[in-house]
């Protein structure tokens, strides 16, 4: 398949020098450089996420857990009017 490709600069250079030095067509080089990055990317496997799990002590007496969002919405409240005291 024939198509045009736009290369920095650099990499042109890197892969002329490259083609120069192995004696292999131009082509060729393109063609094996993104042959070999294909297969690299392919051989990459994301590593599985891990978490240890850690104790954190047990709840205050008469704090239920299961509420959570109700103790969240408490606390809240209890911030918010500790402020205000403070502004009188």
């Amino acid at each position: 398949m024939r198509t045009t490709l736009t290369l920095n600069d650099a990499l042109a250079d890197s892969l002329k020098k490259l083609a120069h030095q192995s004696g292999k067509p131009f082509k060729q080089v393109i063609n094996e450089t993104l042959m070999a990055g294909l297969a690299h990317s392919q051989q990459r496997q994301a590593k599985t996420y891990r978490l240890q799990a850690v104790a954190m002590g047990a709840a205050y007496p008469g704090i239920n857990l299961d509420k959570a969002l109700q103790l969240a919405d408490d606390l809240e409240d209890m911030a918010i009017m500790a402020k205000m005291e403070l502004r009188k």
